[in-house]
């Protein structure tokens, strides 16, 4: 029923029509000539009239986290650049005559003069070429208080602030109800005392400043604790391109993980992930990767298979020297090495892989294949092995190694999980992954920036083979353009170990997030962390950490959009809700 039937209907049965909404505003308002007292809280406007020559970046950082209660409007106007150019040619004229009349009465020239003609030139010619813009800007500042003394002791300090960044403030004596009304969110500019902005000063007043790590290239991580300024971060800017991320189960160690991975994703990095718990599904989902389930039915990723570079059939013949070693469970004794060499290298020349490159695309050969070469062989020490490789051969555990590879590990994002594979086979399927990952990596033929991260990774680190494969590759990483990316919650294991000691002094890039106090210890002595910053590790909320860079560190926050949020939570709460959502 529509407002005006209903208030006809209302005048003939003697209804009172309806009332309009209430307004939201103040209980009161006193305009005086120094302030306006707004619902009893005083407020007090000053417009900034000077301003220095040059600034740097996030140069409104003080005034945008002063610790009092202080608006901050920042009014921009472009300026056509038809008019832009006509201003600029005028403002040449009027300083050029100047000087040359100062000139033809013999009076020293004015360097101020000097100055200002040429940064109208330079920025004459800059919007010629359009490379720059002209803007009206007006910043516009609104100090409140609960009191008129209160309010004096802040406008001091204020001023104070504005003094330090070579800023003019004067107070809008007289004009107070309309400096107030400019700072209200109504877009409107009531006091007009504008000035002439030029693209990159105007770019550089953006109101979140970067945090001591910034970057201008690179990943998003969050806000900075202090200050609230961006923590930007390019691990490929840095000495290398691996990092670390320590923290306490339930942190948001993973959830950092995937949203560094799908920031980087659009930056063009290509990305591959080993995912124990199935967690990056959805991620990958979203944008089209490549998902690979291992223990599913029917999904198989072959060790065997060769890579490209120099010398293939060598390099593979060693990795299998380790996944033999991981799936022992101990290292090959000495006198086992030469009947397992000899098994490997007679398993590829059973199916015509040779050292002769022509042979490097055929078929390659299964751990089947390895177990007949070791029955084959007479060494009582190839016997023994091939019987303690039966349970991965023809026993319960041969799902992961009983054929080819059946999903290549192709595109933007690949995604190995290994949720489904058996407790026993884990580090091996972390390993065959990483490999198989680095077939890719280390191929010349398609160089390109690679992010590989390593989620949970004390399931490898555990494993002496497998700590010895995750040092070699964070050793050789920088060489390919690629970064590893080690996720672990087990900080002081891997602290403890002398090759997850190296992994860390070869990742520059180290992030912390909340610790254990069982732990803290060992990353305090590893990390040389403050007390402060110990204390601020062991109550970090959910997402809160410190980014380390050498001797440099910053506390940030993470921060995610809605839409990010729904790709990379994995909080059941979360989940529940985003399943309830109809698709979008």
């Amino acid at each position: 029923m529509s407002r005006l039937v209903r208030r006809l209907l209302g005048q003939l049965v003697g209804v009172p029509p309806l009332r309009p909404p209430a307004v939201f505003g103040p209980d009161a308002l006193e305009v005086l000539p120094r302030a306006v007292v707004v619902g009893g809280e005083w407020c007090r406007t000053f417009a900034v009239t000077g301003y220095p020559r040059e600034v740097g970046r996030g140069w409104l950082e003080p005034l945008s986290t002063h610790p009092g209660r202080l608006d901050v409007a920042l009014g921009i106007v472009p300026v056509p650049p038809a008019i832009a150019a006509d201003r600029l040619r005028r403002q040449l004229a009027r300083l050029e005559s100047g000087r040359r009349a100062d000139a033809a009465k013999g009076r020293l020239a004015d360097p101020d003069v000097d100055v200002a003609a040429t940064d109208a030139r330079d920025l004459a010619q800059g919007i010629a070429r359009g490379e720059q813009k002209l803007f009206q800007v007006a910043l516009t500042l609104t100090v409140h208080a609960p009191s008129e003394q209160a309010l004096d002791a802040e406008c001091t300090r204020v001023r104070a602030s504005c003094a330090s960044l070579l800023l003019d403030a004067q107070p809008a004596t007289w004009r107070h109800l309309q400096g107030w009304v400019t700072t209200l969110p109504l877009g409107v500019d009531d006091l007009g005392a504008t000035r002439s902005f030029d693209t990159a000063a105007l770019s550089a007043a953006y109101p979140f400043a970067l945090g001591e790590l910034g970057a201008t290239t690179g990943v998003l991580y969050g806000t900075a604790a202090r200050g609230g300024g961006l923590v930007c971060w390019d691990r490929f800017a840095a000495d290398n391109y691996n990092s670390v991320i320590l923290a306490r189960s339930g942190a948001g160690k993973s959830y950092l993980a995937k949203l560094e991975a799908l920031r980087s994703l659009y930056s063009g990095v290509e990305v591959a992930v080993v995912d124990p718990e199935d967690e990056y599904r959805r991620l990958a989902d979203a944008v089209g990767g490549a998902y690979v389930h291992l223990g599913a039915p029917g999904v198989r990723v072959n060790p065997f298979d060769l890579g490209p570079g120099p010398d293939p059939l060598t390099r593979q013949a060693l990795f299998l020297h380790t996944l033999v070693a991981l799936l022992l469970g101990e290292p090959v004794t000495a006198a086992a090495k030469p009947a397992l060499d000899r098994a490997i290298l007679a398993a590829y020349a059973s199916v015509g892989i040779t050292t002769d490159p022509r042979t490097h695309a055929r078929p390659a050969p299964v751990l089947a294949d390895l177990a007949r070469a070791l029955d084959s062989d007479a060494d009582p020490a190839a016997q023994a092995l091939s019987s303690r490789l039966a349970p991965f051969v023809t026993g319960s555990h041969r799902g992961l190694f009983d054929g080819s590879t059946t999903t290549r590990p192709e595109g933007h994002l690949v995604v190995f999980s290994l949720r489904d594979l058996p407790e026993e086979l884990r580090p091996a399927g972390t390993l065959v992954t990483l490999d198989a990952i680095w077939r890719r990596v280390a191929d010349p033929a398609r160089r390109r920036r690679r992010l590989v991260i390593v989620d949970e990774a004390w399931l490898l680190m555990r494993d002496p083979e497998g700590a010895k494969f995750l040092y070699r590759a964070a050793k050789s990483a920088r060489k390919h353009w690629c970064g590893l990316a080690v996720v672990t919650q087990d900080a002081a294991d891997l602290l403890a170990s002398p090759l997850g000691t190296a992994v860390v002094a070869n990742a520059a890039t180290q992030i912390l997030l909340r610790q254990a106090p069982q732990a803290i210890d060992a990353l305090t002595e590893a990390f040389g962390l403050s007390q402060g910053e110990r204390a601020y590790l062991l109550g970090a909320a959910q997402g809160d950490g410190i980014l380390v860079h050498g001797s440099d560190r910053v506390a940030f926050h993470a921060l995610a959009s809605p839409a990010e949020h729904r790709l990379v939570t994995t909080d059941p709460t979360d989940l529940a809700e985003i399943d309830e959502l109809p698709d979008l």
